[in-house]
Formats: C-alpha cells, structure tokens, sequence
C-alpha cells in the first residue's frame, strides 16, 4: 500500500491551506473530512471483502505519518476513528471477532469517536468517575463527563466506559452510543492554544443508555490482560506517535526551506545554509526525526506480525509515544530557532506546529505514568521495606 497514492500531494495542499483557515476560525474540518472519506481513508482498516482498504497498522502509521505533515489537528481526530477500527483488526488479527460490527459499521460509513478520557482520571483504562447503572436486561446507562471528545461535529458512533459497582466487585463496562441517542451533551468548549480543527469537545453523560447488543465488554477495575486492553493501547500509542512523527517531518522540512530562502546581510547577502551554526541546528533536528522512524516502524510491524514481546509490550509502546511527542517539540522549537523571526507571527505554518505539538504533553500516557511503566517493566513493582 502507497501512501502517496491514497494521498496525493494535490489533496495534502488542499487539507494544507485549510489548515490555517480551520485554526484561525477555530472550526471544524469538514472539508478535509468529506474527502478523507471519499478517498476511502475513515476505511482504511475495514477488509477488503468488505469495501476497505484491508490495511494492517503499519499502513495506517504511514498514511497517518503523511496526512499529519500536512494538517496534524485532522489527522490527530482522524486518529479517534482509525484506533477503533484498528482495535477490531487488531483484536480479529487475534481470533476476537467481538468488535467486528465495528468495521461492518465503518464500511457503511458510520464514524467512531473516543468518549474515555475524564478529568483528573490518571488511572486511565483501570478505572473511570463515570458511573455505570445496570438497567437489568444486560444494557447501562452511563453519567460523567468525558473531555477531549475528538471529532465531537461529526461522530456518528461514541465508544464510552464507566463504573458498575452495583455487584460484589466492581465492573468496568464498555459500550457504545449513537449520535441519535438522547442523554448526552456536547459542551461547545474547544477553544485552545492548538490542535484547534479537531474540535475535541467535553460530552456529558447525563444517565444516556447503551443497550445490552452496544456493551462489548465488561472488565475488573485495574491492570489486566484482556486483549482488549492491549489493542486499544497498541494502536493508541502507536497512531498518535505516527501524528507527531509527521509533524516532525514537516518541521524539518520548513526549517531546510526557511535555511536556504534567509539570507545573512552581515556576510554579503550569503544563505544561511551556508552559517555553521544553523547547519548544526538543521543537523540536529534531522538526527532526532532520524532516530524515530525506525522505532514507529518497527513497533507498528510488531502489532501485525503478531510479535510477542511479553511484559515489555507496553514498556514499548508507551516509550514510543513519549518519544514521537517529545521528538516532535524539540524538532519544531529547532526549526523556529533557525527559521527567523517570521516563524513567531500569527499565521505562519511554524507558528501553527509550535502550537499544535504542545498536544502531545497531554495524551496518555503521560511522561510520569510511561516512566512508571517502563520502570516496572525492567525493574520489577516497587517493593516494600
């Protein structure tokens, strides 16, 4: 699979130039979205018996890699999507069909959103302040508040988790909505420093009821091995480092434009790609973008090779989204640094990636929870005494 085939250059100037447009008004991309779905992208995991594109993660790395590059708040809401659809590959790629209703749904063009993150919840996936209430024929109905509602304009499916703790343990319950099921709100709160066109608005829960055919899963509060666990993770971590990666590979590329457009007046009108000090800068930006590809690759054939790395898995996987994300500030403060002060004005395309890089500090894992897993990974759980 091409990735420059599914997206050419000419749409990645379109959704280029609708970038800054989206940013500036703070607005929705629903042009790059209509034609994402058009290219058969929001598709790109649905089998091709189906009507997909039958990618693996590694593809959708890479197309993700390359949409990013061009307008990263679109690909970072896209990616909503693309990781419930990849959760079903990836668990199908397993032997776990449970979530295949969710790439039927996808082919007939249904679009699926993350509704999990909660405030002041650093327990992530092991537990959830939003409420889970049986309604006794195997269906729930859910209360809380869920923040960072990517695709919150346009999703037509809601994937959502709480608490049921009307039993002898409590339950994680998994389960999804409908965009035409009442109980819930969409808060029209996005206004932030970047990532503005993903729109990633709070919903509240409000008792909204997911019927016992939408519940896929119900799990124990706390770590544990179900697979639907490390799908969710694996192709979390995985796609969004692909974002930042691109944002990376963008930086660089405008830092090489800018270099060689500046001219010194100091030294007679000579190019700064000729100035030692700059062409270290450029050096060391293209040493770190150099340094994570190889790791995205690697960790995105792993998942479609079915590679069993045991207790390391998720040591890898939230090691790479550290690294993309912090790759990806040090490579655009870089750029700015060598850029000149153009690249500090509202509107320029460096100004818009300093902005929307600053994301990546607040998508789990975090850099204090990831240095905890990785820790427990190499070292073993902190020990008493």
């Amino acid at each position: 699979m091409d990735a420059a085939t599914i997206l050419p250059d000419v749409l990645l100037e379109r959704f280029r130039e609708r970038a800054a447009r989206y940013d500036a008004e703070n607005s929705f991309f629903h042009e790059d979205l209509e034609e994402l779905a058009e290219a058969g992208y929001l598709k790109a995991f649905v089998p091709e018996a189906d009507g997909g594109l039958g990618c693996g993660l590694l593809d959708v790395v890479r197309l993700q890699r390359r949409l990013a590059s061009a307008a990263p708040a679109t690909a970072l809401a896209v990616n909503m999507h693309l990781v419930w659809t990849g959760v079903a590959h990836v668990l199908a790629a397993r032997g776990d069909d449970s979530l295949r209703f969710v790439t039927e749904e996808a082919a007939r063009g249904e679009i699926f959103a993350f509704g999990n993150s909660e405030a002041g919840n650093d327990a992530v996936l092991f537990d959830s302040r939003t409420s889970a209430e049986p309604d006794g024929e195997g269906g729930y109905r859910f209360t809380g508040t869920k923040i960072f509602t990517s695709l919150s304009p346009a999703w037509t499916r809601l994937g959502i988790f709480g608490k049921d703790v009307s039993g002898a343990e409590p339950v994680l319950v998994h389960a999804f909505i409908g965009r035409d099921t009442p109980g819930y709100r969409i808060l029209e709160d996005w206004d932030t420093l970047g990532m503005r066109a993903s729109q990633s608005n709070t919903t509240v829960l409000d008792g909204v009821h997911a019927p016992a055919e939408r519940v896929f899963r119900k799990l124990p509060v706390g770590p544990n091995a179900d697979p639907l666990i490390f799908a969710i993770f694996a192709c979390f971590e995985t796609l969004l480092a692909a974002v930042y990666t691109g944002i990376t590979d963008r930086a660089l590329e405008l830092a090489v434009l800018n270099v060689r457009r500046r001219k010194s007046f100091k030294n007679g009108g000579a190019s700064y790609a000729n100035d030692p000090d700059i062409r270290w800068k450029v050096a060391d930006a293209a040493m770190l973008r150099e340094g994570i590809g190889p790791q995205l690759e690697s960790v995105g054939r792993d998942v479609d090779e079915l590679v069993d790395h045991g207790a390391h898995w998720f040591s890898k996987l939230v090691s790479l989204k550290v690294r993309a994300t912090e790759t990806a500030q040090d490579v655009v403060r870089l750029a700015v640094r060598v850029s000149g002060g153009g690249s500090y004005f509202r509107g320029s395309e460096l100004e818009r990636l300093y902005r929307d890089v600053l994301a990546g500090l607040f998508h789990p894992s975090d850099d204090e929870s990831a240095h905890g897993t990785v820790a427990t990974a190499w070292l073993g759980p902190v020990s008493e005494g």
